[in-house]
């Protein structure tokens, strides 16, 4: 199946804002906030219902990743991040301690 968005960042956010997905959330001092309530966030908290991975368009080694996410409080949003060797590596440990129970690709625009 092709993909109906543009390979980038924007496009994505938009789409998954169209769902329902409007947060922004943002990493802060070992948690992940959100942009409409300041209310913290711990891995535990976490549900992790989508991802993309991203290439910069004019140099590859611009990467980051977009993540779509559940709280245990309902709220939805997503996360952007860049990864590789630019990424924040306290940022991606809080995405690692994410129990794997809570991650899946139910959401996934690419993929439904």
């Amino acid at each position: 199946m092709e993909n109906t968005f543009s390979k980038h960042e924007s496009n994505y956010i938009s789409a998954y804002g169209q769902k329902g997905y409007s947060t922004n959330f943002h990493f802060n001092n070992g948690v992940l906030v959100s942009g409409e309530t300041d209310t913290t966030y711990k891995p535990k908290d976490i549900h992790v219902v989508a991802e993309h991975r991203f290439e910069g368009m004019s140099n590859p080694s611009d990467l980051s990743i977009l993540y779509i996410v559940e709280t245990n409080e309902g709220e939805k949003g997503t996360v952007l991040m860049a990864y590789g060797p630019n990424g924040d590596m306290e940022q991606a440990e809080f995405f690692k301690k994410i129990p794997e129970s809570q991650i899946s690709d139910k959401e996934n625009i690419d993929e439904n």
